[in-house]
């Protein structure tokens, strides 16, 4: 039920279809009309709710997964993370996801950012934490996850950004707002 009135430049949704759904997405076409009166179909992706972590170590190394991303066939440094299980809360998730898959236990964990990758076609929210140290477990990393872990200095970690081995939105949004906060004396 909408509470506010329209304003000018608002869309005007005349109704949704699904095309596909699956397990983790789901495709639809939507019937919109821009504020001029030009409708047209926008293509929709509805996606789970995914949390990143930033593991922290003292010496502001930050605990990164090098993994082949298929889609775009490069190799990359990745923050451990994934998809929230149904009605699993996010910082749970965090933290489940870091020890699944690089087999260390993040010590505290608090949110840094919130964000949504591509809001123009996708529906995902994402939301990264900062875990400020972690002890290791012992469980070897997850071949499916990652084909080796790193421990890469915070003071490195823009020059992965420009070089385009961290590419991920989840990973360069939150590695930037890690950044931001050790600028601004917040880290």
């Amino acid at each position: 039920m909408r509470i506010e009135p329209k304003r000018a430049s608002e869309w005007t949704i005349h109704g949704e279809r699904v095309v596909d759904d699956t397990r983790k997405a789901v495709l639809s076409i939507a019937d919109v009309e821009l504020p001029d009166g030009v409708r047209f179909e926008q293509y929709v992706l509805r996606i789970p709710a995914a949390a990143m972590v930033i593991v922290l170590d003292d010496d502001e190394r930050v605990l990164m997964m090098w993994r082949h991303r298929f889609i775009v066939d490069s190799w990359v440094w990745e923050l451990p993370g994934g998809y929230l299980d149904p009605a699993e809360d996010s910082m749970t998730c965090a933290a489940r996801e870091v020890e699944e898959e690089t087999g260390w236990r993040p010590r505290s964990i608090e949110k840094l950012i919130g964000f949504q990758p591509m809001v123009g076609t996708i529906d995902q929210e994402n939301i990264v934490y900062l875990a400020r140290g972690a002890d290791f477990t012992g469980a070897a990393p997850d071949i499916n996850e990652a084909e080796r872990l790193g421990w890469i200095p915070l003071d490195e970690i823009q020059q992965h950004i420009d070089n385009g081995s961290i590419v991920g939105a989840g990973s360069v949004s939150g590695l930037l707002a890690l950044l931001l906060w050790k600028a601004t004396g917040k880290l």
